[in-house]
């Protein structure tokens, strides 16, 4: 005996399944070429990729920035910004900044610094970067 609708733990009909899956699918293996483009990049630059940083070593990373995130520290300003690499994400982390010109996201960057882990993330304070072409 069923009543219909409440009966399905899935009731969306099964088109907007389907079509939700192949966007899925889709925006996956856009993540994959990108990762992988993104990789390439940095070999092609000597960047380290962030899954061989170990913590408290000087490195240079390079990726495309995800994100940006102004949140206050002891009652400064500062501006955290997710960089993705391929293989992993850092956050970058200026201590007394509101903005940096020219950062945004889908911006492609190098960053220099000390890598640490700080809250369960790999963090880079105050690191010397650069802003880079796409594909460059």
């Amino acid at each position: 005996m069923s009543s219909g609708a409440g009966d399905a733990p899935n009731s969306e009909p099964k088109e907007h399944g389907r079509f939700r899956r192949a966007v899925s699918r889709l925006a996956s293996e856009e993540d994959v070429l990108e990762a992988r483009d993104l990789q390439r990049e940095r070999a092609s630059h000597g960047a380290t990729a962030l899954t061989d940083c170990q913590n408290r070593q000087q490195v240079e990373v390079m990726g495309t920035v995800r994100s940006l995130t102004l949140r206050p520290r002891a009652g400064t300003p500062t501006l955290e910004v997710d960089l993705y690499d391929g293989s992993g994400t850092v956050t970058l982390v200026w201590l007394g900044r509101r903005e940096l010109a020219g950062i945004m996201p889908g911006r492609r960057m190098r960053a220099t610094g000390c890598i640490t882990t700080s809250g369960g993330r790999r963090v880079i304070f105050n690191p010397r970067y650069e802003l880079l072409l796409k594909g460059g």
